[in-house]
């Protein structure tokens, strides 16, 4: 990743995970900085990713993560049937959109995580055939899964908007900076 994250105060485990959770976030939103909801939604690859897409998509899961554990049934209902909607943009949701939906998810991720009595509180992980029966994970456990779920698709992103323009992560961070500054 093309970013710095700064180091947390010290002993602040949680900041530093949402830190480095925020900077993977960014990873992905830089992927759609400057790119029409058309562009968004081009699949330039072999795969069936789009940089639209694969913010959707990790908005949800990061929604659906934090509600599970917090014992809520999914904001957005998915299954094996609809799974792949969660990749798609559909008709009247744009980037901005699902920017706008993303930002509400990572403040309730942020309020939740900041609010739990210790990183080392559990919670039961679904039930499914990837999972140990029973399995239990920690708060840490959590922020962990996030990071890696977002820096993965935000690699995938980075391909995807190469593929699309040319434009690089590194491109795509200094843009970001001058727009920042200017």
């Amino acid at each position: 990743m093309p970013t710095f994250v700064p180091a947390e105060a010290h002993g602040d485990e949680r900041g530093a995970l949402l830190a480095f959770l925020e900077a993977q976030r960014g990873g992905v939103r830089r992927a759609a900085l400057g790119l029409t909801d058309e562009q968004s939604r081009q699949r330039p690859s072999a795969s069936e990713l789009s940089v639209g897409g694969l913010i959707k998509h990790v908005a949800e899961v990061e929604q659906r993560w934090v509600g599970m554990v917090q014992g809520r049934e999914p904001a957005i209902p998915r299954d094996q049937g609809t799974w792949h909607l969660s990749f798609q943009l559909q008709d009247g949701e744009t980037v901005a959109g699902m920017l706008a939906f993303w930002d509400e998810v990572a403040v309730a991720t942020e309020e939740f995580v900041r609010s739990v009595p210790s990183l080392d509180d559990t919670f039961a992980l679904p039930e499914a055939p990837w999972y140990p029966k029973d399995a239990r994970q920690s708060m840490r456990w959590l922020l962990l899964h996030l990071i890696e779920e977002t820096a993965r698709h935000a690699g995938h992103a980075d391909v995807v908007r190469e593929s699309l323009d040319g434009a690089t992560a590194f491109e795509l961070v200094d843009r970001e900076r001058a727009a920042r500054q200017g």
